[in-house]
């Protein structure tokens, strides 16, 4: 058994046991012929630091998330992808990464991008509850109760993460400002993308904290937030950022929130009919179970995919048909613990703010929540039906090919005559019959039998879980950051 499988049997009986005391907390009265069980509502102690942050902790955090100074190219910033006007995610399926300019929807490629980022950008909401213990869709941040690396965490970088992390949200910090099509950029553009390119992630590292402590303003806000330290290192600012987002992203204000604190009226009739259902015969609850709709496990339910994939799979069919030598599959949480029963699998997300925080889907393939709640109750249907060419994803403008001469790795612009080719990967594993029986057998959600009325009160339910505070948060955005750099997102456009 790996370690991976013996952790994973482990969370399980936790989570059971966790499920166990919610089921027989006092159920909350919906009318007055049958009750409902629902979980305990959210309190501060549900939350990093109790959620109360230090204050200079949560500044300075709050500086880093959307100061661009933290990628490579001194281009793009956390938030960038996740604005917190559009839901903490950009509103887009896939998104455009380093090489990109401007926000969501209008972003487009400026000099160039090597390709767009595979995976939808999470929604942040609650990301700092403590019952967190993995991140990124896949899991591939999470906790070690093994204690097998000093930091604490199974991470791709093993044992070069550093130790000193205080939380799984701020180990998670660490791994976006290494990924090339995120926020490092592309080898010999900057010495951070060179690093991480040649394997050296504990340089690519120092040098982002080498740019921070070269910066008067962030000389000063790191001495307040660690008073007790000397030098400035990625580990401090990771637990800051990760203090700004347990505090920032916090939204447990919503109807359902009032329904949990006792007051049965906080819900509409449609949607305390949508609750039934949610927590009864619809078994939403299988998977979105607790105060957070997410029982932080990894399912197989038969998504379609869209977009460039992970590079997994060994088929080569759309090398045959392109040209270019890679493979276009995504495999989930099988590329992590590489058990048989993950392929496919994506971590349950949770439900807060959910009309607000599509597309949907771990690839935002749904860009219409009612469809991704049909999808559920016949997936495998819903996966070859679905028609990939329908989904609109952020053209790319500008596309650089990566080749090698000799032994010199080269970029380059893309000869437009092979551009054809190169846009098949989009939905390639959605037109291959292959590929996408390959999904539709992994899939593990069985069918569902629901009205249209009982939709629209599920929906009803869906909507009773948006905090009215979260539909913009704009007022997070700082109008100036340390570096002088631009904030991203601009803090100074129109409000929706």
């Amino acid at each position: 058994m790996s370690i991976f499988k013996s952790y994973k049997s482990s969370i399980c009986a936790g989570t059971a046991l966790s499920l166990t005391l919610l089921s027989v907390t006092a159920p909350v009265r919906a009318d007055s012929s049958a009750s409902l069980s629902v979980p305990e509502g959210l309190h501060d102690s549900d939350y990093l630091y109790d959620g109360k942050p230090p204050q200079a902790l949560f500044e300075l955090g709050r500086n880093l998330f959307f100061d661009p100074i933290l990628s490579g190219n001194r281009n793009i910033s956390c938030g960038t992808c996740h604005d917190p006007a559009r839901g903490t995610s950009d509103g887009v399926a896939l998104s455009i990464g380093e090489g990109g300019i401007g926000i969501g929807p209008s972003r487009r490629t400026a000099d160039g991008v090597i390709d767009r980022i595979p995976r939808n950008a999470q929604a942040l909401w609650n990301i700092g509850a403590r019952e967190y213990r993995s991140m990124f869709h896949d899991g591939r941040v999470e906790a070690d109760p093994l204690s097998t690396f000093q930091s604490g965490y199974w991470t791709p970088a093993r044992e070069h993460l550093p130790p000193g992390l205080d939380t799984i949200l701020a180990a998670q910090a660490m791994f976006p400002v290494l990924s090339d099509l995120e926020m490092a950029g592309q080898k010999g553009e900057n010495p951070v993308a060179t690093a991480v390119a040649e394997d050296r992630v504990s340089d690519a590292w120092d040098h982002l904290a080498k740019r921070l402590g070269e910066t008067p303003s962030y000389q000063e806000m790191f001495a307040a937030a660690f008073p007790d330290t000397d030098g400035i290192t990625m580990v401090q600012a990771a637990n800051a950022l990760a203090a700004f987002q347990s505090q920032a992203f916090r939204s447990d204000d919503s109807p359902f929130d009032g329904f949990l604190s006792g007051e049965p009226m906080a819900l509409s009739d449609a949607a305390r009919a949508g609750a039934y259902l949610f927590y009864g015969k619809a078994g939403c609850v299988n998977c979105h179970s607790g105060a957070l709709q997410t029982d932080h496990e990894f399912h197989a339910i038969a998504v379609p995919q869209i977009g460039p994939g992970k590079g997994h799979g060994s088929d080569t069919s759309y090398w045959r048909a392109s040209g270019f030598g890679r493979h276009t599959e995504d495999e989930g949480r099988y590329r992590v613990t590489f058990e048989a029963d993950d392929l496919f699998a994506f971590r349950t997300p949770s439900l807060r703010n959910v009309t607000l925080t599509g597309p949907w889907g771990h690839d935002g393939a749904f860009d219409d929540l009612e469809a991704m709640v049909r999808h559920h109750l016949d997936s495998v249907a819903s996966l070859e039906a679905f028609d990939a060419s329908a989904v609109p994803l952020p053209p790319l403008g500008s596309i650089i090919e990566q080749t090698a001469e000799n032994s010199e790795l080269i970029f380059r612009p893309l000869n437009g005559e092979r551009r054809a080719a190169f846009d098949l990967r989009d939905r390639w594993v959605q037109s291959a019959t292959a590929l996408r029986g390959r999904i539709a057998l992994a899939n593990t959600l069985a069918p569902v039998a629901l009205e249209d009325n009982e939709i629209a009160e599920l929906m009803a339910f869906l909507d009773a879980l948006t905090d009215p505070s979260a539909r913009d948060r704009s007022d997070l955005v700082p109008q100036h950051v340390p570096s002088g750099l631009a904030p991203q997102p601009d803090p100074r456009r129109p409000r929706k």
